[in-house]
């Protein structure tokens, strides 16, 4: 059974850090593209930053570049979002995705497989 389990949320006060983990299991990352997906309460489900399969190439939302970073460890069939510097309008219930291609877009549709996501709330 293909699965995706996010961990590594949790409360931070404002200008804090979080590193959030996407472990897959059942299936090997390797050729899969990654995506992290955020929704807030009362809002749309919005992409955050998305990476190929092979890890050469990343995609930002414009609210978090510079401050979120992607990354994946094939070897451990995981992958991460580390995110600093953050803020109160990033609280929002996280999510990865995945789809088997060398790379998508930021866009829910385009992903097949979804994990049950992690809580992430910043406020002081």
């Amino acid at each position: 059974q293909l699965q995706l389990v996010e961990s590594g949320g949790g409360l931070v006060q404002p200008g804090g850090s979080l590193r959030l983990s996407c472990a897959a299991s059942g299936f090997t990352l390797d050729y899969y593209a990654i995506g992290w997906f955020r929704q807030a309460p009362g809002k749309e489900r919005e992409g955050v930053s998305c990476i190929s399969s092979s890890g050469d190439r990343t995609d930002y939302a414009d609210s978090v570049k510079g401050r979120f970073t992607i990354s994946r460890d094939n070897a451990k069939n995981t992958a991460y979002l580390q995110m600093n510097s953050l803020k109160p309008e990033d609280t929002a219930v996280y999510y990865c995705a995945a789809d088997l291609a060398p790379i998508r877009r930021l866009v829910s549709w385009e992903y097949d497989y979804w994990g049950q996501g992690t809580q992430v709330t910043v406020s002081s």
